[in-house]
């Protein structure tokens, strides 16, 4: 893939957060950041939960995603996919508590030890 379609897929999946969020899934979320970012497993706080480095990958990778990307909080939330939806679907549950905490605290609430996302080009 060249670069310039490489930048053209993510700014693609980045509207859709916006233009069609229903169709967002996980799986897609982290397939675009695994396409054009290399991981680092980093510690990261959300409200009162920490996650330590290794643990929640996939909420370290959107969160450090979204925060790469400027995306708001409900893009943020988007990128989930069935998972924010199965959130909003049982709001009392117990289930899901980085998405629950960042539906709360955002991103005033969120704080990383160290960089988990550098951008492969």
């Amino acid at each position: 893939m060249t670069a310039q379609k490489t930048t053209s897929h993510l700014t693609d999946f980045i509207s859709q957060l916006s233009s069609a969020p229903e169709k967002v899934s996980f799986e897609q979320t982290m397939q675009v950041i695994s396409e054009h970012y290399r991981y680092v497993p980093a510690t990261f706080s959300n409200g009162d939960l920490v996650n330590e480095a290794g643990t929640n990958e996939g909420s370290c990778k959107i969160f450090y995603f979204a925060k790469l990307n400027h995306l708001t909080e409900q893009q943020t939330l988007v990128c989930y996919g069935q998972y924010f939806r199965d959130v909003l679907n049982n709001p009392t549950g117990t289930d899901h508590g980085n998405i629950r905490n960042f539906m709360v605290s955002g991103w005033s609430k969120l704080d990383f030890n160290s960089v988990a996302l550098t951008a492969l080009n």
